[in-house]
């Protein structure tokens, strides 16, 4: 561990660098800046974030889930491995540190992190590097810009949830499904008709869709639910006999899933889907668990749009899929939509052999953030 400090002060500096990486933001650390011992690591992520406090007033946490994420990056031993990395979920108001779930919008930041502290160095006009991501063993190839050696992070790349335009992140995920539950269908079926018992609602039956391809999910109809799909995130935060009832299926399709108890858990992520709006394929309205999504995350988008291309799932019927082997599915969401390119196995049309997207991502701070020397100690 390289990390050095004054122990007579009582706060203590840890090296950090705050990134944005897609529709996400928080700071990333390298692993050696970071103790090993899991729970003195978590004590420090929570001093670094401000949890549990709702405004996050005493740290680098914006008040939300989508930034109360932080990263660890570290070079890897493993043959063909460049890079690994280590995801962690915080929440504004609880002490939860979640290294379960992957999240593909932070992924788009690592290798530009990498590439700030100086554990990489460029290959070219782009570079292109190999992450393994420590949550669940998943593989991608990302590249970035970096002409004349250096990081670029200003281009004419757009994506929906983050103003203005920027360098594209390209990432090449190569092994997605199953990455939580043990099979892209825990339940083995494409749809299931679940029987939702929960005590704080009335019971209810309906079809879902119980699917992991890079971000567990528990996907429905919004007409099932009486909803419309489209409606706005202020809307749906708003609306508590429908969040009772995603909550109530979503703590029964935990077990199903493989996943036990979810009740203190971040995923299954939960997700309305309804016939598209715009020029998109299919459009979304997505929980992250219990709050909507202002957007959609990455992982999620390429779960949705696997959804889509299976015969039988919730999506059929509601999803206009494109012809051909390779298929560009447009995930229409709040603030716009989000595009994935499946490639599917010629000898079996529904099989999803690659997904691959573009992020963006940019520095926003580098230095050192102050927290309490209590929680180095894990006080």
């Amino acid at each position: 561990m390289t990390t050095t400090f004054n122990t007579e002060s009582d706060l203590l500096p840890v090296p950090c660098m705050l990134m944005r990486g897609g529709t996400s933001r928080g700071p990333f650390f390298l692993n050696s800046d970071l103790p090993q011992d899991r729970a003195l690591r978590d004590s420090i992520l929570l001093a670094v974030m401000g949890s549990p406090d709702r405004r996050q007033i005493d740290g680098l946490g914006g008040a939300h889930p989508l930034t109360s994420k932080a990263g660890i990056v570290g070079l890897s031993s493993k043959p063909g491995v460049d890079l690994e990395f280590l995801f962690a979920q915080l929440q504004p108001d609880n002490n939860t540190v979640d290294t379960t779930p992957n999240c593909g919008n932070m992924l788009a930041a690592v290798v530009p992190f990498a590439l700030e502290r100086g554990i990489i160095v460029a290959q070219g006009d782009t570079t292109t590097v190999r992450v393994l991501t420590l949550n669940t063993g998943m593989q991608c190839d990302i590249t970035v810009q970096t002409p004349n050696g250096r990081m670029q992070y200003g281009g004419d790349a757009r994506i929906d949830g983050v103003p203005g335009t920027s360098a594209p992140v390209t990432i090449n995920f190569l092994d997605t499904a199953g990455s939580v539950c043990p099979a892209l269908l825990p339940t083995g079926r494409a749809l299931d008709t679940i029987a939702v018992q929960g005590s704080n609602v009335a019971p209810f039956t309906i079809d879902a869709t119980l699917i992991d391809n890079g971000m567990p999910m528990v996907l429905v109809r919004a007409a099932d639910l009486n909803r419309s799909g489209n409606e706005t995130v202020a809307q749906l935060d708003a609306d508590t006999e429908l969040k009772g009832k995603l909550e109530a299926l979503r703590l029964q399709a935990g077990p199903m899933m493989g996943l036990g108890d979810v009740s203190k858990k971040n995923y299954p992520k939960m997700c309305l889907l309804a016939l598209p709006q715009a020029a998109g394929n299919i459009i979304t309205r997505c929980f992250i668990p219990h709050v909507c999504h202002d957007a959609i995350g990455v992982l999620a988008a390429v779960t949705v749009a696997t959804a889509c291309v299976l015969e039988g799932s919730v999506a059929q019927g509601l999803a206009v899929v494109p012809d051909g082997i390779t298929k560009i599915i447009s995930v229409e969401h709040p603030t716009g939509e989000f595009s994935v390119e499946l490639g599917l196995d010629p000898a079996h049309p529904q099989s999803v052999t690659r997904a691959a997207l573009l992020r963006t991502a940019r520095l926003i701070m580098r230095g050192e953030v102050m927290i309490p020397a209590s929680a180095w100690k894990g006080k």
